[in-house]
């Protein structure tokens, strides 16, 4: 299996179990792989082995793009992955959590990220069965949604009934922090 292969694999592993995939990547992976196939390829061009400076130059092509990829495509590749392994896990979890106010649609924290109550993030998982979401996730675009207690800027469509949403930094559902999220709470 190639170079780039592997790091492919680990790149969606570190991205499948990590919500923190951009930091071992970039700060180790990435560069130890480019040094040592930049070394490859200087000995190879020393030895002048033209079938290996070529392969060499591919590998290093190759990881270049599957970074670019990984930085680029880490959100939405990391939530399809982990709806496509434990949907059912979080299908039930949901079923198990707590009705939702009147009005709210019902929902469970899917993943947060942030560090000592600084540059929180955090994605809602929601059940929607009306799907009155699915504007809202093929739009891309920000706004403040039926069954949402606020404005937030990225709704995705997991499957029917099922959508990610990501609520701005350092919001959180039913807390009133920069914004309100508490929904018709007084």
């Amino acid at each position: 299996m190639g170079v780039a292969a592997r790091l492919l694999i680990l790149s969606l592993a570190l991205i499948v179990y990590t919500p923190y995939a951009e930091f071992p990547l970039t700060l180790v992976v990435m560069p130890l792989v480019c040094i040592t196939l930049l070394v490859l390829l200087i000995v190879a061009t020393v030895r002048k082995r033209k079938r290996l400076q070529a392969s060499v130059a591919l590998a290093l092509v190759a990881v270049f793009a599957i970074s670019f990829a990984v930085l680029k495509l880490q959100e939405p590749t990391r939530e399809s992955l982990r709806w496509l392994f434990w949907s059912n896990r979080f299908k039930a979890e949901l079923q198990q959590a707590p009705s939702a106010r009147p009005g709210e649609l019902r929902h469970i924290e899917w993943q947060a990220t942030g560090f000592g109550g600084v540059a929180n993030d955090t994605v809602y998982l929601v059940f929607d069965p009306s799907d009155t979401l699915a504007s809202a996730a093929r739009s891309g675009s920000a706004g403040k949604y039926a069954g949402v207690p606020c404005e937030v800027p990225k709704v995705r469509r997991l499957e029917n009934h099922w959508y990610s949403v990501r609520f701005y930094t350092d919001e959180a559902w039913g807390e009133r922090n920069g914004m309100d999220c508490r929904g018709d709470v007084p």
